[in-house]
């Protein structure tokens, strides 16, 4: 059943993050399709940010899987997936208490460059917002999980 938590939480972070929001983002964009797909420079824009945002969103998950024993998704206080056994300080996490994050943001840009489009930024917007809300909520856990290491930890390392 663990195993199957975790791939629960992995499937659901895909499905929302990869694949969801930037759906969602071609949807509501004002584009002209045609223009878009013939413009090489903005889709090898997205191509890179989208390699090196979701190289550090995977890198930050593996790195907490094996070195945290345990999911990065919990979401607002509902534990969706096992949490991790242990505070990550160093890998990903020396540079951003939220590396992962950071790697969807990237990738998301990636998109709203390819887009141009004002109601993509909106779902961005709307995005960070919901995203710093649960990073709230979550720095609150980790501080009652970890006490004292992870306000020494939150001190030294930024959010993003």
């Amino acid at each position: 059943m663990k195993t199957h938590s975790h791939i629960f939480g992995y499937l659901l972070g895909l499905a929302i993050f990869v694949i969801g929001i930037p759906a969602l983002m071609v949807l509501v964009a004002e584009n002209d399709w045609i223009h878009i797909q013939r413009d090489t420079l903005k889709w090898s824009l997205l191509a890179l940010l989208a390699i090196a945002g979701l190289a550090l969103s995977i890198w930050s998950i593996v790195y907490m899987r094996r070195v945290g024993e345990g999911n990065p998704f919990d979401a607002f206080n509902h534990e969706v997936a096992p949490r991790t056994k242990r505070l990550l300080t160093d890998g990903p996490y020396a540079y951003s208490r939220n590396p992962m994050l950071v790697g969807i943001y990237v990738y998301h840009i990636g998109w709203l460059l390819l887009l141009m489009s004002i109601w993509p930024v909106v779902i961005f917007i709307v995005e960070v917002i919901l995203l710093t809300l649960q990073v709230r909520s979550e720095e609150k856990r980790l501080e009652a999980d970890f006490g004292e290491e992870y306000l020494q930890y939150k001190a030294i390392t930024k959010r993003y």
